[in-house]
Parts: C-alpha cells; structure tokens; sequence
C-alpha cells in the first residue's frame, strides 16, 4: 500500500473503522504536536537539543494531523452532526496548524538565541 493510499484509507476510516477514525486520528496528531511542540518551545531558551529535536517532531506531526484532517474533511459525505466525524476534522485542523506553529517558534527561538548581541525572545 502506497503512502498516499495509506493516508487516504486513514482519513476516510476504510480499513480502519468507521468514519470518524480518520478525524479521530487527526485529532490525536494534532493535540500531539501541540503536546510536543510546547515542552519544546519552553525549552528553546536553554540551547538543549532537546527543543531542536521536540520542535521538528511537532512539526511533523502536527502537519501529518492537519493533511489527515483535511483529507477527511474533502472525502466526508453529509454535514455536521451525521456521525461521520465532520466536526472532529474541522476541529483537528487548527490544533495541528498550532502543533506546526509552535514547533517552526520553537526552532526559530533556538536559532535566535544562539547569535550574539540579540536579546532571546
């Protein structure tokens, strides 16, 4: 199975359930970036290796929730409310764009706080 095949049977629910697994999936993703993404851009201050590590990890992360999550919003059939997990799609959107945003933060506080004569934000 393609990765492509792969994504879309996940944000469709196919092979895997019914069809709010593929938002449900999302979901988790996207709070798992913002779980990772968060810790890391604390810790970008510190020059530790475990912000550069944390930040690229929740931008993946959070960017595989948010193709998820859009693939299952563009191959859901019916509204709101219809038990096809709409609604869990649309709110994993912004918590994996979140994931995206504070990992870039994060590894861009990292690189900030390395150049001399630049106060650390």
């Amino acid at each position: 199975m393609s990765a492509s095949a792969a994504l879309m049977a996940a944000a469709e629910g196919g092979v895997i359930g019914d069809g709010r697994t593929g938002a449900n999936l999302a979901l988790g993703a996207g709070l798992l970036g913002l779980m990772i993404g968060w810790p890391a851009l604390s810790r970008a201050g510190d020059r530790t290796g475990g912000a550069r590590t944390g930040g690229m990890t929740a931008i993946a992360i959070g960017a595989v929730g948010t193709v998820l999550a859009v693939l299952h919003l563009a191959t859901s059939s019916g509204g709101p409310g219809t038990g096809n997990g709409l609604v869990g799609a649309v709110a994993a959107v912004p918590l994996g764009l979140g994931g995206v945003f504070l990992g870039s933060l994060a590894l861009t506080r990292l690189r900030h706080a390395g150049r001399p004569g630049r106060a650390s934000a």
